[in-house]
């Protein structure tokens, strides 16, 4: 949905929980409707000075992940919902994120393969939502994916380190203070990977910010 439409229906209907449609004073989720909260993640793997994610991947939690990451196509694929309350968890996950504000905010991207199947980016469309929130310059494409790697879900905690090592690199120099974001993160190999990029290109301060934790099985 366009962002115009969407604030002009904002300005005209009351806030209404994403999960059960009742009006609640703060969005996105009501109390009983609300996914489980992740929180700061720790320790923080190397170079990233920390990490945080907004909701636990599990039970309703990973459901609306799921619906936010993996739209039907098509008009079956309209899911504004889904769209409003990942915008809406990681805006409320703004203010506890550690570290001082960010000078840029930053996606982990994906691969131009993988961009052009999907047709759109998960961790872009958070990282805007996110610079909006907090007033900072967005750089949807700093960031490049070098390698088209496989799927993490089913590795180890070493086969995902080997599966991004050397994944990613900086097209241009970073500042100092950068949030690092992604939608979903297990071990934070990925996060990690793409922040030693950012590390060489500058960066000093890398912050992981994520959609949703998901804990590593074995």
């Amino acid at each position: 949905m366009p962002s115009l439409w969407r604030a002009a229906l904002e300005l005209l209907l009351p806030p209404a929980c994403a999960g059960c449609g009742r009006e609640v004073e703060a969005l996105p989720f009501c109390a009983a409707c609300a996914p489980l909260p992740a929180g700061d993640l720790t320790p923080a793997p190397a170079p990233l000075a920390a990490w945080c994610a907004a909701i636990a991947h599990s039970g309703a939690g990973a459901e609306w992940v799921r619906r936010f990451k993996y739209p039907a196509r098509g008009l079956a694929g309209l899911d504004p919902a889904a769209e409003a309350a990942a915008f809406g968890l990681l805006r409320r996950l703004a203010p506890s994120v550690p570290g001082a504000a960010p000078e840029l905010v930053v996606p982990v991207p994906l691969h131009p393969r993988r961009l052009r199947e999907r047709g759109f980016s998960p961790a872009a469309l958070l990282a805007l939502a996110l610079a909006r929130e907090v007033r900072a310059p967005f750089a949807p494409v700093l960031l490049a994916r070098l390698r088209d790697t496989k799927s993490q879900t089913s590795l180890s905690r070493g086969e995902r380190r080997r599966n991004v090592a050397g994944a990613f690199a900086a097209l241009r120099p970073a500042p100092a203070r950068v949030w690092l974001v992604d939608d979903v993160a297990t071990t934070g190999s990925t996060l990690a990977e793409a922040a030693a990029a950012l590390r060489r290109a500058g960066a000093r301060e890398i912050v992981g910010v994520c959609l949703a934790w998901r804990p590593p099985v074995g």
